[in-house]
Formats: structure tokens, sequence, C-alpha cells
């Protein structure tokens, strides 16, 4: 497969009057054209913010971002104008996201004004098109937002991000907002239009169902650092990094029969202020030793699957 998005060492800090926060810190992966990456993690890891440094919505403070092999990192104006027809982004928030003024019709049909790809006619042909792809009905198409429930709102979102045929959309918790129900049929949707269109995505999320039901692979995140990655199917029957089972431990199950047993983390959250060298969830980590203070980096502990901790590297002997 053909790699199409990748970032490289990729850190994004921000200035605070405490220090330096680092948000991002030292991530690398890649994703395969036509596959989706979950990027899975608790609220304030910085996965949102890593979706939105690789699409260019916040600049990079150090690292790279190569985008079908070309180094979009420095991308200038006129180069970031066409990476905006590419690489899109659908918000978790379905009714703060869009415009309250502009109705269905004109939400979807601004980028195509925008781009200048389309005429007025063309324009409006088009947003009839990408309404009927993602399921709203056309008599919505002069519905503004808060005449939608929470469902439609987000398929609007998910038009507008279709709109220009992009080839990767980075989906930002985009199911959270909703009810279970209407989870599904969004992400059904969402699966449905990557088949068709061979999209690729990098899906945030703090939901390892989701996660586990639309990713192909998926990288675990704590306080800005990659903590494991490997294939979807690969994490949930082997987790190995400490945090990563307290995460699947979490997940309930509708087996009454078998009894999950919790990994309860106690102990105190680094701050991602200023970190001290070593790992970040050494606090939290029953399995803590001196080797912990040192820095941890992912390393393959078994094929395709690497992990940044030293006690699993200590047993798989590496």
């Amino acid at each position: 497969m053909t790699v199409l998005v990748e970032v490289k060492n990729l850190k994004k800090y921000f200035e605070t009057p405490r220090g330096m926060l680092h948000a991002v810190d030292d991530v690398s992966f890649s994703i395969e054209r036509g596959k989706t990456m979950g990027i899975v993690g608790e609220s304030g890891c910085g996965k949102s913010t890593l979706g939105r440094v690789i699409i260019h919505l916040l600049d990079s403070t150090d690292g790279q971002i190569f985008f079908e092999g070309k180094d979009i990192t420095h991308a200038n104006p006129r180069q970031l104008r066409k990476l905006r027809e590419n690489m899109k982004i659908i918000f978790q928030d379905p009714y703060s996201s869009l415009n309250p003024r502009l109705t269905v019709e004109e939400t979807i049909k601004e980028p195509l004004i925008i781009s200048k790809k389309y005429s007025a006619k063309a324009a409006n042909d088009e947003a009839e098109r990408l309404m009927n792809m993602v399921g709203i009905d056309q008599r919505l198409r002069l519905a503004y937002p808060h005449e939608l429930d929470g469902g439609r709102r987000q398929r609007v979102g998910i038009a507008r991000a279709l709109a220009l045929n992009p080839k990767f959309i980075v989906c930002d918790e985009p199911v959270s907002a909703l009810d279970v129900s209407i989870q599904a049929q969004v992400l059904n949707l969402l699966q449905d239009l990557q088949d068709q269109f061979e999209l690729t995505y990098m899906f945030v999320t703090h939901d390892l169902s989701v996660v586990r039901h639309i990713s192909d692979d998926i990288c675990v995140m704590y306080l800005g650092k990659l903590v494991e990655t490997c294939e979807s199917k690969e994490l949930f029957k082997h987790p190995l990094h400490p945090y990563t089972q307290a995460l699947i431990s979490a997940v309930p199950t509708i087996d009454i029969h078998h009894k999950k047993e919790r990994v309860i983390l106690e102990g105190e959250i680094t701050s991602p202020i200023n970190p001290k060298p070593g790992c970040r969830f050494k606090k939290r980590c029953t399995y803590h030793t001196t080797h912990c203070n040192e820095p941890q980096h992912l390393e393959e502990v078994l094929p395709r699957h690497f992990v940044a901790c030293c006690r699993v590297r200590e047993i798989n002997h590496i």
C-alpha cells in the first residue's frame, strides 16, 4: 500500500505563564492510502492538536509532515490553498462548527464557491449531490443549523468536508456529541464513503469501542507522546503498554458471563508543562522502576507492534 500521510518527530508546544506546554511531543507514524488510523487517548493528551497540526490549522513547533511523499511542513500560502482541497476535517461539535447564519445548502456550497472551480449552477448541483450522498433530505436545504438535530448537523459537516473531493480527512471525535443510535449511523456512513471514494481517515477519539469498529491501525497517546501503535485487532488481543491495558479494561462488555478485571489507575498525572525526561505515565504505573526515569521511545516488540515501555522491552528481551 502507498503511504498518503506521514509525520516524523512532530512537535507542537504552547507557551504558557508557567512554561512550555508539550501538547504533541516527538510523534511519528504513517497512514496508508484508503486506511483509517485511530488516535486514542484521554482528554488533554494532544490527539486533537495533532490532527490540527497535520492539516495546518496550527503551525508545528518542530518535525516534518509529508503528504503524498512531499514535505508540506512549511507550505507557503499558495501550496496551502491546494492542500486545503485534499485535507479536510470533521469537527467534534456539529453545532459550533457550522455557521448559524448559513443554510444547509449555503454551508455545503461555501468551499465550492471559494475554490472558484464551480459556476453558480454547478455549485447548486454539486451541493444537491453531496446532500443526497450523506443522507440529507432536499427539503432541508434551506434549513439553518439550529433547526436540525445533532445527527443531521454532523451529516452537513461531513458533506462540507467531502466538497472538492479530498483524499485525507481528520475526523476529530465526530460522534462523541451524538446519541448512541445516531453514532452507529454516522460511523457506517463514514465507512461507506471511505469504500466508495478510497478516503484516508485519521480518526481521533477517546472511545475505544468506536476506534475498534472503524480503524485499521491504532496509536495510543498519553500526554503528547505515542505509547503504543499497531493494527487494531492486535491491540485488543495483546495490549502491552500498562496505559493501553487500563484503557481496554474500561471498555464495557455485553457478556454477562465474563467479568472483566478493571485496571484502576492511581497516582498523580504528570504535568505536560516542561515535563521531565522519562516515561510520563510512570507516576500512575504499578510497574514503574528506576529505568522509567530514562526517555522512552517506540520500539518494535512484536511484528508491526511498537511500544514505548522499558518493562515491555525487558519481557520481550529487546
